[in-house]
């Protein structure tokens, strides 16, 4: 295959296309997975708090079971339920169903 300036030109121009493209779609994917762990870390830790301040050592027992939750939603109900649950068992019923 003969290859000529204007091929060459046409290769460079879509290789440096694609990679901007490459870059574009990392820097957002990590930007979105950033912001998912960096809120995930602060409900987290809310819920530490709430915990503490309501059951003390028995509810920062919890913590390694709740930790283990990947599902932000359920993370969030669990962050909301404290202000009512009478015990942390009665939270434990949320994620473990």
């Amino acid at each position: 295959m003969i290859q000529s300036f204007g091929y060459e030109l046409i290769k460079q121009e879509g290789l440096e296309e694609g990679l901007e493209k490459g870059l574009k779609e990392g820097f957002k994917q990590g930007f979105q997975e950033g912001h998912e762990q960096g809120y995930r870390e602060g409900v987290l830790e809310a819920i530490a708090l709430g915990l503490e301040l309501k059951f003390g050592v028995k509810g920062l027992k919890l913590m390694p079971e709740i930790e283990a939750i990947t599902d932000l939603g359920i993370l969030r109900i669990l962050e909301k339920a404290i202000r009512t649950a009478q015990s942390p068992e009665e939270l434990r019923e949320l994620y473990r169903r």
